[in-house]
């Protein structure tokens, strides 16, 4: 699964490896625990949905951008 990330004061969304996603997530939320939220959001992501944590989104990679 491919996920990318675009904090809200960006334009572009950024491919993000798991290991930049739990380190994200642990900046976003603090002490909750980054690794139940990341697999939140990946359920959450499967059918389209943009998820935003504190100021930070979270998308499923569109199908056609996958391909390149």
């Amino acid at each position: 699964m491919k996920i990318q990330t675009q904090y809200t004061y960006e334009k572009s969304w950024a491919d993000t490896q798991e290991a930049d996603l739990l380190r994200i997530i642990e900046e976003e939320v603090g002490d909750a625990d980054p690794k139940g939220t990341l697999s939140y959001i990946k359920e959450a992501i499967k059918g389209g949905k943009t998820i935003t944590v504190g100021s930070c989104r979270f998308r499923f990679k569109p199908e056609e951008e996958q391909c390149s």
